[in-house]
């Protein structure tokens, strides 16, 4: 089992419309979760046309990136080649994977780049399988069924996310009887 789990913190909801202000991943090699593997940047949020995005107050409000925390962080132009490179084709897990693979389409398409992970898969969609009778599948329920622990600031930043999400992808697949 060798995948890229990854997480994105963004200044909206619209792949097209809202920025990309931090990317986190970390690699599972043979079933292992790798952490000194990981990658970890914050994001620069820009338009289309590169003009400096501002992070909005409620989008703040959720995962505590400032507008003065990204000031002299690279831009998504800058960080999405080398993070494409990271995930080198691998398939790649995430936490609702049509929320961070529809950011990772629309940039790498802005930028005429390619996002071609070799599939995606979805820790909401396994946790519907694993648990049809539960009504919540948010990453926070999902740990708490699990019994998995966010490290102290981490919930709703990506490394702190993606480090819950990848442990939640190895026990949704046991429980669900799936060797990949």
């Amino acid at each position: 089992m060798n995948v890229v789990v990854f997480d994105l913190e963004t200044t909206g909801l619209s792949p097209e419309r809202d920025g990309i202000v931090e990317i986190g991943a970390v690699r599972i090699v043979d079933g292992q979760v790798q952490e000194h593997l990981k990658y970890e940047t914050l994001v620069r949020p820009t338009t289309p046309d590169g003009q400096t995005l501002m992070i909005p107050w409620r989008a703040e409000q959720v995962h505590g990136i400032s507008n003065a925390m990204v000031r002299a962080a690279p831009t998504i132009a800058e960080v999405l080649p080398e993070f494409i490179e990271y995930v080198n084709g691998w398939p790649v897990v995430a936490h609702n994977i049509g929320f961070d693979g529809g950011f990772m389409r629309a940039n790498a398409q802005r930028y005429g780049l390619t996002w071609a992970p070799a599939s995606e898969h979805c820790t909401v969609q396994l946790s519907r399988r694993a648990f049809p009778k539960e009504r919540a599948h948010n990453l926070t329920v999902l740990a708490d069924r699990l019994g998995l622990n966010f490290a102290p600031g981490g919930r709703h930043r990506s490394f702190g996310d993606v480090q819950v999400t990848a442990q939640a992808y190895l026990r949704l697949m046991e429980l669900i009887n799936v060797r990949a």
